[in-house]
């Protein structure tokens, strides 16, 4: 069985550690864990990850975060992933910093690589594993914190929560997203 799990952010080394890049950031950690690494692909970077018989491709697109549905269409398409087999991994502003939460829908909230994904494959139904990175702007400064790069507070926990979201991820492939959720929505 073939998951396609896509983690948003922007190519480019001056957004590498910046909020809106937590889901590269956690493809990565989850890549590390799993001993293999990224190859340029069409639209994007991928590698293939193997967990209980599942075959997880992960993608971290280039196409800059709204046009993200691009390339997560592209690779459902070629691999022929049903839409139920896809996870996205996003950044959430509504969450406090850490926080994890997998949804099996819902709307983009604002979000650009949503609204995008959503736009192209016509549909809200797909799950998405939100990394929350909390709200601690000013206003009219929501694009400065979403670019802004992690804080020193943050990133003492940030590896730690990147790989929870791993373990989230490949649960997701094995036991499905409702115990998934019952099983760490919470924590």
């Amino acid at each position: 069985m073939k998951y396609l799990i896509a983690g948003l952010g922007n190519p480019g080394s001056e957004y590498t550690e910046t909020r809106h890049n937590v889901g590269f950031k956690t493809l990565d950690a989850l890549a590390r864990a799993s001993n293999v690494v990224f190859s340029p692909a069409k639209h994007g970077e991928t590698c293939l990850v193997k967990h209980k018989g599942r075959q997880l491709i992960l993608l971290k697109p280039n196409t800059f975060m709204n046009l993200s549905g691009k390339a997560v269409r592209y690779w459902l398409t070629q691999e022929k992933i049903s839409i139920l087999n896809l996870l996205v991994v996003t950044d959430d502003l509504a969450l406090p910093f850490g926080a994890l939460r997998l949804k099996t829908k819902g709307s983009d909230g604002g979000h650009n690589g949503l609204k995008s994904i959503n736009e192209v494959l016509n549909t809200k139904d797909y799950s998405r594993l939100r990394f929350g990175i909390g709200n601690e702007f000013s206003k009219g400064r929501q694009v400065d914190y979403v670019l802004g790069r992690w804080g020193e507070e943050e990133l003492k926990s940030l590896d730690l929560r990147t790989e929870m979201a791993g373990e989230m991820i490949l649960s997701f492939a094995a036991i499905g997203p409702e115990r998934t959720m019952s099983a760490y929505n919470k924590k």
